[in-house]
């Protein structure tokens, strides 16, 4: 979960953009690319998904400056229909192929009713909602998933078979906030986690239905998208550019009027902001929401950042000769 710590202090987010930046060009990225991928940390950030916010750049300059990945991709078209698309993320992080990916379905979407695109030969691709929500701000619905390469042995549970599970799904609105649901199915069950034997005691329904949804993500975003199961049968130039993607685009228009189902979807928006909110939170909302309203607002006052992120992008900052700004 996503939840800010009470002990924080508060950074603009120019500041952080900016410094993020510096970092990604100190391991080998060019500025425009830099800039870019600061823009989507940051912005994650300000929605509250610290997970896959600012703090994911340590990591991401550590590699690229190790040559896992690729600092300076040139993603490009590898195959092309009249609704679908096949992206190569030339061995670089895979917001950039993703965002090419999403980019490149809206107007296929519009033509023929349903798009998709998948992305190959990348790494990480951040918070899979960047994505849908990308499709969802050009009125249309949309779908992210990704998986990444496995290291399976008949010794382990099944449950590391469903790897890192994140997808997202993405409903827009009128003139309330689109509905944005943004998640890693599997990430209660990690071996690490202490709830594991509590959930499968007390809700074991919940447990097979996140294991279901992990194992379709790495079949959607990983094996379509030319991950293999076996590493020995992959041919990769960079090591850590071992993951996929699947983004899929539908078209409101073809079922029902846009306006009509913006109107639908805005009643629904205001209908559940009244309702009761679920045991211990003080308001209800629909996914989304809530982060929808804290970029609004911390746009203004700032990201909240508290001793661990500080810690994480301090380490990163001394690794690379730079100063926090911070």
């Amino acid at each position: 979960m996503n939840i800010v710590d009470r002990n924080h202090i508060r950074v603009k987010a120019d500041v952080m953009r900016s410094f993020v930046s510096t970092l990604a060009q100190k391991a080998g990225m060019p500025i425009e690319k830099a800039d870019f991928l600061s823009d989507l940390l940051v912005k994650n950030d300000l929605r509250g998904v610290f997970s896959h916010g600012t703090q994911q750049i340590a990591t991401y300059a550590r590699i690229m400056r190790d040559r896992l990945i690729n600092p300076d991709p040139h993603v490009f078209t590898a195959n092309e229909a009249a609704s679908t698309i096949m992206i190569d993320g030339d061995g670089g992080l895979g917001y950039f192929a993703a965002q090419k990916g999403a980019e490149s379905i809206i107007d296929k979407c519009r033509e023929n009713g349903i798009a998709a695109a998948v992305t190959r030969n990348h790494g990480h691709i951040g918070a899979a909602g960047i994505y849908a929500r990308l499709l969802a701000e050009n009125d249309l619905i949309g779908y992210v998933t990704s998986g990444h390469q496995l290291e399976l042995t008949p010794e382990q549970s099944i449950m590391r078979a469903a790897g890192g599970s994140p997808m997202s799904f993405a409903v827009p609105a009128g003139q309330e906030f689109p509905m944005i649901l943004d998640f890693g199915a599997m990430h209660d069950l990690y071996a690490e986690s202490p709830h594991v034997p509590e959930l499968f005691s007390l809700a074991p329904g919940l447990v097979f239905r996140s294991m279901g949804l992990g194992f379709m993500c790495q079949a959607l975003g990983g094996f379509l998208a030319g991950v293999p199961l076996d590493e020995k049968e992959a041919s990769r130039q960079y090591k850590g550019a071992h993951q996929g993607s699947l983004i899929i685009a539908l078209d409101v228009n073809q079922f029902l009027p846009l306006a009509d189902f913006k109107k639908q979807m805005d009643a629904y928006v205001k209908m559940t902001g009244q309702m009761q909110p679920m045991p211990g939170y003080d308001k209800a909302t629909l996914p989304g929401v809530l982060e929808s309203t804290r970029e609004q607002d911390w746009q203004e006052s700032g990201i909240p950042v508290d001793d661990s992120h500080k810690a994480v992008l301090e380490n990163a900052a001394s690794e690379f000769g730079l100063k926090l700004p911070f």
